[in-house]
């Protein structure tokens, strides 16, 4: 069994932490070593036992805290060459993330695929240790074959449901912003996340968790009503929870093996982003 933390979420920073008797893995670290210590101890999280630091990408709200917490708990940072280029920090322990095979770090593999999003060499990532499978999908973009792929079969799924459409459109945000987020390279609405996650369900998903919400142009409620209704048609029986940017999640345990047993995902095209040149 695995402990999933969702330490916050959103525009302001994301973090989390997946926890097994083997150690700990964090995954984004858009808080001050500061912040990320004082969310840790609300939820129990023993920050002693972590084995590494996965970033996605580069932006500030989910790398920001990085390089200083691999330095204070001597914990690599697991992230793409390029991502880890885009940080400037020179640091001795870094682990390349692989996106064509896993990468080991402590009693975890980390499966990587390359995402749209706008950064140097943003992922999104899948974690397995003891049967479970917990896949992170954050700034993604757009859902791309490899990302379903990456996604397949996940016990866990932690995805962004950073906007509702129609808020969006009648905001405050400039019309070159809205674009922004809602193109190719930006972030998943509350629809698309929905049909995302709903068309790869199957028998062993257990837990949704709902990330990255926008203060601006989402709301909790409904966020976690279009996931929802639309899993419900699925018949999912898990649980759907809803990510706060202020206030860690009560931990959320997960366990048990993943349905395999779902048929074959053929990948018929690879979309990802070149690492910069150095």
């Amino acid at each position: 069994m695995m402990r999933l933390y969702v330490l916050g979420s959103g525009s302001k920073g994301n973090a989390f932490a997946l926890a097994s008797d083997r150690g700990t893995l964090l995954i984004e670290a858009g808080f001050g070593p500061k912040a990320f210590r004082r969310r840790a101890a609300l939820v129990g999280l023993d920050l002693s036992t972590v084995n590494g630091i996965v970033l996605t990408h580069e932006h500030g709200d989910h790398a920001r805290g990085g390089p200083a917490l691999s330095r204070q708990l001597g914990a690599p940072l697991v992230c793409s060459p390029g991502t880890f280029r885009a940080l400037k920090h020179d640091l001795p322990t870094f682990v390349p993330l692989q996106t064509t095979r896993p990468t080991r770090c402590g009693g975890f593999s980390i499966a990587s695929h390359p995402t749209t999003h706008d950064a140097a060499q943003p992922v999104a990532v899948a974690v397995e240790a003891e049967g479970v499978r917990v896949v992170f999908v954050m700034d993604i973009g757009r859902p791309t074959t490899g990302i379903r792929y990456l996604m397949h079969g996940a016990t866990a799924i932690v995805v962004e449901s950073n906007y509702d459409e129609l808020m969006l459109r009648t905001g405050s945000y400039p019309v070159s912003v809205q674009h922004r987020i809602a193109g190719s390279q930006g972030h998943l609405s509350n629809r698309m996340s929905a049909e995302l996650v709903t068309d790869l369900h199957h028998e062993g998903l257990q837990t949704v968790v709902l990330a990255h919400l926008s203060q601006q142009c989402n709301t909790k409620e409904r966020a976690r009503a279009t996931m929802e209704e639309s899993l419900r048609t699925r018949g999912f029986t898990g649980d759907v929870q809803v990510a706060d940017q202020d206030t860690p999640l009560p931990v959320i345990a997960i366990g048990g093996e993943p349905d395999r047993d779902q048929g074959e995902l053929e990948l018929h095209s690879d979309v990802g982003v070149p690492a910069p040149s150095a």
